[in-house]
C-alpha cells in the first residue's frame, strides 16, 4: 500500500471525460473511453505526479453506477501504475460509497479519494467514524481524504486528525484553504503520516510548512505553469516560485460561484485544447454568455502562461513516468 511519502508534487484532478451524447438527459453511457485514454496518458507522460478522479470537478455527482465502473477501470488501465492513482468514491450516502469501494478494490488502483456523504451536514464525530469504518472494511486501499467543506458541509478541524492519523490507510489529504496558523497546527499532528496536497496558490508558503504538494483542475488546460511551480519549489528557488505563483493567480479575485466553478473549468479546458473533456452533462447545459466570455479570456491568459513555461520544462531531462 502507498505511504504518505508517495503522495507529493502536482496532483491533477481529472475530469469525467464525456461522449458527444452526454448532454442528453436520457443518455446512459456518457464516459468517453477514447478521450479518457488520450487525456490521462498525456497528463502522465507530461509529468503529473498523482491523478485523482471523480471529485466535484470529476463529476462524482453526475455519473451512473455503470459509468463510474467504466471510468474507474479505464483510468486504472491507462495509468498502469506509472504514478499514484486515487479513484474518487465520494457519494450522497455511505452505502453507495461502500459499493464504489468494492468496485475499486477489484482494480489495480492505489487507493481512493474519499469525502464524507454530503447531502446533509455530518458532525465531525460522524465523519471520523465514517473514515474509520471504511478503512476497516477495505484495509488494502490507501485513502486520500477529500476535504471540501464548501460542498461536503463539514470542516475537519485539526483536532479530528488526532483520531484520523491513527488510521493507517489514510496517507494523504486534498485540502482546501486552511490559514497558516491552522496549517502549522495540523502539521504538528500529521507530519510524516498524512501528506497534504494544498491549493496551488498556497503552495509556496505551505511547502515550507510541510505541504507535500498541491492539487490542480486547471492543469488540464496545459500543465506546464504548474510543473514550473512544482520544480521551482523542489529546487529551493523561492524567488522563481513566488513569481510563478503571481502568474498563476487570477487578475481579479471574485467570490466563487458554485453553479459555474468546476463546470466553467470544464468549458475552459475544452477551449484550451490540451485534452478533449467532451460536453457538459445535464443539467448544466444553459450556459450564461458572461460565463463563456470569462472562460475565453481565462484560456487566452492561460495559453500565454503555457507558452512561457513549456519550453524550459520540455528541454529538461524527462521523468521516469514518461516511459
Amino acid at each position: 500500500m502507498l505511504s504518505a511519502s508517495d503522495i507529493r508534487g502536482m496532483m491533477a484532478m481529472m475530469p469525467a471525460f464525456a461522449t458527444d451524447a452526454a448532454a442528453d438527459i436520457r443518455a446512459t453511457d456518457t464516459v468517453s473511453v477514447e478521450r479518457l485514454r488520450a487525456g490521462v496518458d498525456r497528463m502522465v507522460r507530461d509529468g503529473a505526479d498523482v491523478i485523482a478522479t471523480t471529485g466535484s470537478f470529476g463529476e462524482c455527482h453526475t455519473l451512473l453506477p455503470a459509468e463510474f465502473n467504466t471510468l474507474a477501470h479505464e483510468t486504472v488501465a491507462v495509468v498502469r501504475r506509472r504514478i499514484p492513482l486515487f479513484i474518487g468514491v465520494t457519494s450522497v450516502n455511505a452505502r453507495e460509497t461502500v459499493e464504489k469501494m468494492r468496485l475499486v478494490a477489484d482494480t489495480a488502483a492505489d487507493g481512493v479519494l474519499l469525502g464524507v456523504p454530503y447531502y446533509f451536514p455530518s458532525t465531525v464525530e460522524n465523519a471520523i467514524r465514517f473514515f474509520r469504518d471504511i478503512a476497516e472494511l477495505f484495509p488494502k486501499l490507501a485513502i486520500l481524504v477529500y476535504h471540501n467543506p464548501a460542498l461536503h458541509h463539514v470542516t475537519l478541524p485539526v483536532e479530528a486528525f488526532e483520531a484520523l492519523v491513527k488510521i493507517p490507510q489514510i496517507v494523504g489529504m486534498k485540502d482546501s484553504h486552511r490559514d497558516t496558523t491552522t496549517f502549522l497546527r495540523l502539521q504538528e499532528v500529521i507530519h510524516g503520516k498524512i501528506s497534504v496536497m494544498c491549493n496551488a496558490l498556497q503552495y509556496v508558503p505551505y511547502a515550507q510548512l510541510g505541504a507535500a504538494g498541491f492539487w490542480s483542475i486547471d492543469a488540464w488546460m496545459g500543465p506546464w505553469p504548474f510543473f514550473a511551480l512544482r520544480d521551482a519549489v523542489a529546487r529551493g528557488d523561492l524567488t522563481a516560485a513566488k513569481a510563478i505563483t503571481l502568474d498563476l493567480a487570477p487578475p481579479v479575485t471574485r467570490k466563487p460561484n458554485l453553479s459555474w466553478r468546476e463546470t466553467a473549468s470544464k468549458i475552459a479546458i475544452a477551449m484550451a485544447g490540451y485534452v478533449e473533456p467532451g460536453p457538459l452533462r445535464a443539467p448544466f447545459l444553459e450556459i450564461p454568455a458572461d460565463v463563456i466570455e470569462t472562460q475565453k479570456k481565462r484560456v487566452e491568459r492561460w495559453q500565454r502562461l503555457c507558452a512561457k513555461y513549456k519550453g524550459a520544462y520540455e528541454a529538461a531531462p524527462k521523468r521516469a513516468a514518461s516511459a
